[in-house]
């Protein structure tokens, strides 16, 4: 009996593995070239077979294009209202310091979407470039915020609204001089800190800059400390 039921298992088992082979090599042999049309159309009609007829198929039917994904982002309340509490808490006081105009170069760390490149260039300001480990087109470029691959004092201003930037970078310190390298001398590096993380302690990760002032602000709801440095090329902190 026992040889019986492994006998049967043994050729179950064969038959099951044959089907899937037999249906891998179909979906090979029918697999598009494109994901797209030949109208070239952006959208995909849904097949009305139970199974994908290709590897297409399969995948998400329906692919915005950035300039689409950024209208839609534009329209979300939580959006419009990160970039309000920039507008009117953030950048006023940096333009009274003298530390944001119309001209100034701005590098956004951490940008994630680009929220916060949006808001600043709502708010005139022409040349700001958003990067992330992750891009995210067309506001934010991939690059590494530990490595940036920028000349030395290439910006005005260093910007990030995520106040998780420090709490979870991998090199705090190698973070920290890398926006001090970007930044010319003169220029701001303004950053979240999460409430619950020391300002000073942060603060102490820049050899070459000085705290100018702190804006505690609310951002999607939740309370967060900017802090507001200045650079002047000189090494404060030595270790």
């Amino acid at each position: 009996m026992d040889r019986r039921v492994q006998r049967l298992a043994c050729r179950v088992s064969t038959a099951l593995a044959a089907a899937a082979t037999l249906f891998l090599v179909y979906l090979f042999r029918h697999t598009s070239t494109s994901c797209f049309p030949a109208s070239h159309s952006l959208t995909l009609t849904l097949s009305p077979s139970l199974f994908p007829r290709t590897s297409c198929d399969a995948a998400s039917r329906r692919v915005l294009p950035p300039d689409r994904r950024l209208a839609k982002l534009r329209s979300s309340s939580l959006w419009r209202r990160r970039s309000a509490s920039l507008a009117t808490s953030v950048f006023p006081p940096l333009r009274g310091l003298r530390l944001l105009a119309g001209s100034s170069r701005v590098l956004c760390l951490a940008a994630g979407a680009g929220n916060a490149v949006d808001a600043l260039n709502a708010a005139g300001v022409r040349e700001v470039t958003g990067i992330d480990l992750v891009d995210f087109p067309p506001l934010v470029r991939r690059a590494d915020p530990h490595r940036l691959p920028f000349p030395d004092g290439a910006f005005d201003l260093v910007f990030s609204d995520d106040p998780a930037v420090f709490s979870v970078a991998l090199f705090p310190s190698r973070l920290a001089a890398e926006a001090e390298r970007a930044v010319q001398i003169g220029g701001a590096i303004v950053l979240a800190v999460d409430r619950q993380l020391d300002p000073a302690a942060v603060a102490a990760l820049f050899k070459r800059s000085r705290v100018v002032d702190t804006l505690d602000i609310t951002l999607d709801g939740s309370q967060v400390r900017m802090l507001i440095l200045q650079s002047n090329g000189t090494t404060l902190n030595p270790h």
